[in-house]
């Protein structure tokens, strides 16, 4: 029953004939996003290492460890656990007809983050207090009675701090280093930067989390006001990249002017997504919103690769 009501792509057909209904269990760690939390947990060593040490192999090892820990256990727990509590019947960020949660999916996502907590002692201290900050808030946004998640603007700040910031300062602290002022700056733009993603990922979900009682910040501020909120976030965000840069004590020609330009285009593709989709909200279908929610990933990862380019490539 549970492989009928999970969809029908070969992936998942797959999965079913080689795991049978633990197959449940995987699909509710959402590994569609897993390349998208590995990619944000690797920019932050991009930026530690630089992308020639990366070549090199500087310390490659313990970027795999981290990727592991960070990605699979930590991340893959916070959203089963995410899971097993909202029990939701509709389409859910990187699970398209999710089947329904198994029966002990909570106490299998604890022990994958407390796995990952253990795990986490064979990295640097500060990978450690990353993790133990990021596990307090994923108990807190989800599990009962806390279920921050459904509190408009604690949703908001947990995921700004915990992936927008946490995710590449783990990724850069993994390697042993610790960030500068500059680099500080960039990782602190991604805070502003989720801020400006987050209340688009639930635009698709008014109907669903409205009828379960959660009061997101989307629900509370509107469509209209939740988009203009992100244009607003995107802007901050990239003003402090921009602040990071003159830190970095960037010119205005050669490499620097590049520089310069590519951030330019992070802009542009931000606008791109953002502008058009708040003049036409108004007579969008859920499918829609959804898709402008996958579009807006597509300008994060663009904003991904100007970072690592613009500080991680003279590293």
């Amino acid at each position: 029953m549970s492989q009928r009501s999970a969809g029908d792509s070969p992936a998942r057909r797959l999965g079913y004939r080689l795991a049978g209904p633990r197959f449940d269990y995987i699909l509710h760690l959402r590994p569609a996003e897993w390349p998208i939390m590995a990619a944000h947990t690797t920019l932050g060593y991009l930026l530690a290492v630089g992308v020639g040490g990366a070549l090199r192999g500087d310390r490659l090892g313990a970027l795999a460890l981290g990727l592991v820990i960070w990605v699979l256990l930590l991340n893959g727990g916070t959203l089963a656990i995410n899971s097993a509590f909202d029990r939701d019947e509709g389409d859910i960020g990187y699970l398209k007809a999710p089947p329904p949660p198994p029966r002990g999916l909570w106490q299998f996502s604890l022990l994958l983050l407390l796995l990952g907590q253990g795990l986490a002692f064979l990295l640097p201290t500060a990978f450690v207090w990353a993790y133990a900050a990021c596990f307090a808030m994923s108990l807190v946004y989800s599990v009962p009675p806390f279920r921050w998640k459904a509190i408009a603007g604690l949703d908001w700040l947990i995921n700004m701090i915990g992936f927008g910031t946490l995710t590449p300062y783990a990724g850069y602290v993994l390697t042993g280093a610790l960030p500068g002022q500059a680099h500080l700056t960039v990782l602190l733009a991604f805070c502003p930067l989720f801020a400006s993603l987050y209340p688009l990922t639930q635009l698709y979900q008014f109907e669903e989390d409205s009828r379960r009682g959660d009061r997101t910040l989307a629900l509370i501020i509107g469509m209209r006001r939740s988009l203009q909120v992100a244009i607003v976030a995107a802007a901050v965000a990239h003003g402090l990249f921009v602040w990071a840069g003159c830190l970095s004590g960037w010119g205005t020609t050669g490499p620097d002017l590049m520089r310069w330009s590519a951030l330019a285009i992070s802009v542009m593709v931000w606008a791109r997504v953002l502008v058009p989709w708040l003049r036409r909200h108004a007579g969008m279908t859920p499918r829609q919103h959804q898709n402008g929610m996958y579009a807006a990933l597509g300008a994060w990862a663009v904003t991904d690769i100007v970072v690592i380019l613009a500080w991680g490539l003279y590293t």
